[in-house]
């Protein structure tokens, strides 16, 4: 497995594997890229912590439409990843941050 951060208000476009742009039809399915429920504070963002498959090699992300963005302080229009961290590099990286862990409710457990 493979991770990234992307802040509040971004999304992800194109995926790309080993052999170029990720393909559905040829993979019949979609890359398997899923946000977890950790993030990190910083200043006045937020980062989320993506979770996505070893076949991955690059994400592009570009702020989402629906984001409450004013046009005009819109300077970046999409940025690729081509970096992506491992779980040692994640974890270096929430010790060094002010970490948070958005909990959604876990069914009780019978003893």
């Amino acid at each position: 497995m493979k991770y990234f951060f992307l802040a509040d208000g971004w999304e992800i476009g194109r995926v790309w594997a080993s052999d170029g742009l990720w393909q559905e039809m040829a993979w019949r399915r979609r890359p398997d890229i899923q946000r977890l429920n950790i993030c990190l504070k910083s200043d006045q963002e937020i980062w989320w912590l993506y979770q996505v498959e070893a076949a991955v090699l690059t994400v592009e992300v570009k702020p989402s439409v629906t984001a409450q963005v004013p046009p005009n302080t819109r300077s970046i229009g999409q940025v690729v990843l081509k970096r992506l961290m491992t779980a040692e590099q994640v974890l270096d990286r929430l010790n060094s941050a002010e970490a948070i862990c958005h909990l959604a409710s876990i069914p009780a457990v019978d003893q």
